[in-house]
């Protein structure tokens, strides 16, 4: 499913126009990620928690020479799915 779809399905459960509906999916990226751009959390009981996770400097090795490099320090988001999810998935 991509953006196009979920805007699709919105607009035809909730009774709505297309337009309106990808104006409801955009709003709903949007305020994600301003709160994950805070370095806030965002539970949505039921389906799944997003959240801001550090990723440390390290060290690696390139496969192809071995030669050892430096990893930078990151910020990634990670999402860990609701017990609801979970279930309606396996």
């Amino acid at each position: 499913m991509n953006k196009q779809d979920l805007v699709t399905v919105v607009a035809e459960t909730g009774e709505l126009s297309r337009a309106k509906a990808g104006e409801v999916v955009d709003a709903l990226f949007e305020a994600i990620g301003a709160s994950l751009k805070k370095k806030e959390e965002v539970r949505l009981v039921g389906f799944g928690t997003f959240s801001i996770s550090h990723r440390k400097a390290g060290k690696g090795r390139n496969p192809r020479t071995g030669e050892e490099i430096e990893i930078a320090a990151t910020t990634t988001v990670r999402f860990k799915p609701g017990k609801s999810l979970k279930d309606e998935v396996a």
